[in-house]
């Protein structure tokens, strides 16, 4: 259900962005999948750009820290740095173009509920709001909340360094069962 909302929300905002729709529609038939600790969606690029879901293996798999995603929603280039991505690069490049440059009308979903005014009032409100680093700041503290002060998520050094240990720990094991059967045939 998550991800048929999430990418029902995608594919609203690429059809408000009718040339993402053209770009996407290059890819037909591609799938990519992202992993979003807990969630997995894999989707499929339909023949006219937009997104449905897809179980077949995938041609890009991007994983995203959760602890990125405020990061990720304020537009920050140096979140896309931790973004683990593997397979077909054209189709990953124009994911990430896409991420960067897509643009959600806010005023014109707002306006069905409330007019174009007053819509067109909240979201410059909003605007100015979103202009000061206060949001930043807030995705920064959200993120440091969520790896330093109430540990619920893994901070990616850590677990490059757990990885590193349990390939170190998987070695010295090796090396002592062949000294063990060594010991025993002499």
């Amino acid at each position: 259900m998550i991800a048929r909302l999430a990418l029902a929300s995608i594919n609203h905002v690429l059809m408000q962005n009718g040339w993402a729709l053209e770009r996407l529609s290059k890819f037909s038939g591609k799938t990519v999948r992202f992993d979003v600790a807990p969630l997995s969606i894999s989707s499929t690029i339909l023949p006219d750009g937009r997104l449905g879901l897809s179980e077949g293996e995938a041609d890009a798999h991007c994983i995203i820290p959760p602890s990125l995603l405020p990061r990720l929603a304020i537009q920050d280039e140096l979140a896309y740095r931790d973004i683990e991505s593997t397979g077909d690069t054209a189709l990953l490049s124009e994911i990430f173009f896409l991420s960067r440059n897509l643009k959600w009308d806010a005023a014109e979903d707002l306006s069905a509920l409330t007019g174009d005014i007053i819509a067109e009032r909240i979201v410059q409100a909003a605007g100015s709001f979103k202009a000061g680093s206060s949001i930043l700041s807030l995705a920064q503290a959200a993120s440091e909340y969520l790896t330093e002060e109430n540990p619920q998520l893994a901070k990616p050094d850590h677990l490059r360094a757990y990885s590193e240990e349990v390939d170190e720990l998987r070695d010295d094991v090796a090396r002592l069962e062949a000294r063990i059967r060594r010991l025993r045939e002499n």
